[in-house]
């Protein structure tokens, strides 16, 4: 009898193809015929379930541009049309970033708002806590979006908290001697996935980003939404390790 694939495998050799520019049609075809009860029973931690959903997510979002630029000009609809076949069903990037990676919440209504009518899959697959660091690993496409990289079950604790602590080095501003700090919009969009503005001021302080003891002004960063493709991260062995 033939093993079942090991989803997480998958996710990374998919990814991992991508980004050398290789012929990903094998990987997608095994990620489209997993068995649902098998994929979910192997997906059994968030650890899991983070590290195989950013990988299929960027994976995909890299491909689909890839494949085809002009998306990017309605992107809304990108972002919104079911182009991830998993598991015998198609999910939207949409469906992946909002109703797997944080629980079933809308993408409006800065991270305090629930998704309607979640489906059944969506349901089962979706993390039990939400970790607002999926934002520093998630690339849509657009320029100001986080740097692409491969995360792993064993060590994605860690590889999420370089991925959050690189992303708001490259981009908060702290004025000092003004008590304002300028901050990517992601904190903005997505304020109640961070716990409301005491969290995203913790959140600054925990990743060094401000000092320990500022309560800044917050300022939010512009979004830059040209199309970028690309944008890998490159990670020595010891930065991933658990």
């Amino acid at each position: 009898m033939t093993p079942s694939p090991d989803p997480l495998s998958l996710s990374r050799t998919l990814l991992e193809g991508v980004k050398r520019g290789a012929d990903t049609a094998d990987s997608r075809r095994r990620l489209a015929a997993l068995d649902t009860d098998a994929l979910l029973a192997a997906l059994d931690t968030d650890a899991r379930r983070l590290a195989f959903w950013c990988n299929v997510y960027n994976g995909y979002a890299q491909h689909l541009l890839d494949a085809d630029p002009g998306r990017w000009d309605r992107r809304w609809l990108f972002f919104r049309r079911s182009l991830v076949p998993v598991a015998g069903r198609s999910l939207s990037l949409d469906d992946i970033e909002h109703g797997v990676l944080r629980r079933s919440m809308s993408s409006l209504g800065l991270g305090y708002l629930p998704r309607l009518r979640p489906s059944e899959f969506e349901r089962r697959a979706r993390v039990d806590e939400r970790d607002p660091r999926i934002h520093f690993a998630l690339n849509c496409g657009a320029a100001s979006c986080p740097p692409v990289a491969s995360y792993d079950a064993d060590a994605v604790d860690n590889q999420l908290d370089l991925a959050a602590g690189g992303y708001l080095d490259a981009t908060v501003e702290y004025d000092d001697e003004a008590d304002v700090a300028r901050v990517p919009r992601l904190l903005l969009w997505y304020r109640g996935d961070f716990g409301g503005r005491s969290g995203v001021i913790d959140f600054l302080r925990e990743y060094d980003a401000i000092p320990v003891d500022a309560s800044p002004t917050l300022r939010y960063l512009g979004w830059d939404w040209s199309l970028s493709r690309g944008g890998f991260e490159e990670r020595s062995g010891s930065e991933e390790g658990t």
